[in-house]
Formats: structure tokens, C-alpha cells, sequence
């Protein structure tokens, strides 16, 4: 929580769920992942759309590539931003040192200069959590709701006006 967010309220705009705030719900997501390779799929997305719906709490200069590889993800689909992931990790194996591969994310809108946004229309403090679990109600639900928090984020960044 930043300084301009109220007790109670992300600095993203969201008010806290029962797990408390987004961060509460990204590390419990990232706690869930380490247990359930069918979830942890979802890393990349929920990374991405964290940092950019809480910037404060990223690096700066990553923000543009996350943004770029969470429009793939929104316009492309899971599978597509893995592939380019596994792309870009066979590129920086120390074996062949090729650096990373922009290409990929060429066609996909840099950062919007005027940001963060305010608000999103879908947040980590509304993810369902019941039994203890992120997917209790199965991985396709959970990644419907990545799929909704991921395009909300991409919605709200693209509506910055610089």
C-alpha cells in the first residue's frame, strides 16, 4: 500500500478481499504455483499483470517489456506467450548467448508514459479463494480469472493518456 491508497484499499485501486490486499494474493498465488506445475503455467501472466497494476512495487525499467508481453498474452493466449518465453530462455542460455529476442514483442504498444492507472476493473483482491485454493474450482476457472485481471490491466494502461 502506498501513501495515496486508504487502510483498506491497494494502491491500485482495489479494495481487500478476504486474503487482504493484492500482495497478499500474489504471494499466496506464488506460494500455490511452487505446489501446482498446472497452475504455475499462469506465472508469466499473473507477474506481469501484478507489476504493472502495482508499479510501485516494480523495477521501472522492466515495466514496458511487461506490458508487451502481457498484450501478446491477452491478444495471443497462454500458449503464445509460453512459447516466446521458452524462446527467450533458450536465447539467454549461456551456452548460446544470444541476448534477448525483441522481436516477438515489436508489434505490441510501449508503456503509456502517463501512468500507473487508478483503477482496474478487475483485480488480484476479487480472485476466488475457496478451501484454501486458488483453482478449487479447476485450473480452466483460474485462468479465466488471470485472462480478466491480465486484460483489465492492459484495458486501464492503454487508457493513460501521456
Amino acid at each position: 500500500m502506498t501513501d495515496s491508497a486508504t487502510p483498506g484499499q491497494c494502491d491500485c485501486g482495489a479494495i481487500a478481499g478476504p486474503l487482504g490486499l493484492c500482495v497478499d494474493y500474489y504471494h499466496a498465488i506464488l506460494a500455490e504455483e511452487q505446489a501446482d506445475p498446472r497452475m504455475y503455467r499462469w506465472h508469466a501472466p499473473v507477474v506481469c499483470a501484478y507489476l504493472l497494476q502495482h508499479p510501485s512495487q516494480a523495477h521501472e525499467r522492466y515495466l514496458d517489456g511487461q506490458f508487451r508481453q502481457l498484450q501478446l498474452y491477452v491478444d495471443q493466449g497462454l500458449d503464445a506467450m509460453l512459447r516466446v518465453a521458452a524462446h527467450q530462455v533458450a536465447r539467454n542460455n549461456h551456452r548460446a548467448r544470444s541476448g534477448y529476442d525483441l522481436a516477438p514483442l515489436a508489434a505490441y504498444a510501449p508503456l503509456p508514459q502517463g501512468g500507473p492507472p487508478r483503477r482496474f476493473r478487475a483485480t488480484f483482491c476479487e480472485l476466488p479463494y475457496k478451501d484454501g485454493s486458488f483453482v478449487a474450482d479447476g485450473h480452466a476457472a483460474y485462468g479465466r480469472h488471470i485472462d480478466l485481471i491480465a486484460g483489465a490491466t492492459v484495458e486501464s494502461w492503454r487508457s493513460v493518456q501521456g
